[in-house]
């Protein structure tokens, strides 16, 4: 059976909400701020940019620490005009997403 874990953090006094879901082979993270999404890897950008949702990816992570900390690797045109770029931190991006 899968784990899940919902837990807040604080960015610039903003709730945002973080998921972790354990799988057999890999975990499913996320963290919704107000404006986006910041996402792992097991998820998929075309969908977000589909839903013209702002979204970044950051892959390589298995917990919330980590999807703060490591960099986006791809993101949609809706997460390029709040100015989140490749290469910012996940939790740079969230700034830029509350």
């Amino acid at each position: 059976m899968a784990e899940f874990i919902e837990d807040t953090i604080f960015i610039n006094n903003t709730a945002i909400q973080t998921f972790l879901i354990k799988l057999p082979h890999a975990n499913l993270i996320l963290a919704v701020a107000p404006k986006g999404i910041v996402m792992c890897g097991y998820l998929d950008i075309g969908v977000a940019q589909k839903l013209n949702d702002a979204a970044g990816i950051v892959s390589g992570v298995k917990t919330v620490k980590e999807l703060l900390e490591k960099p986006i690797v791809k993101l949609t045109v809706q997460a390029e005009k709040l100015g989140v770029r490749i290469g910012l931190s996940g939790e740079e991006a969230l700034r830029l997403m509350v």
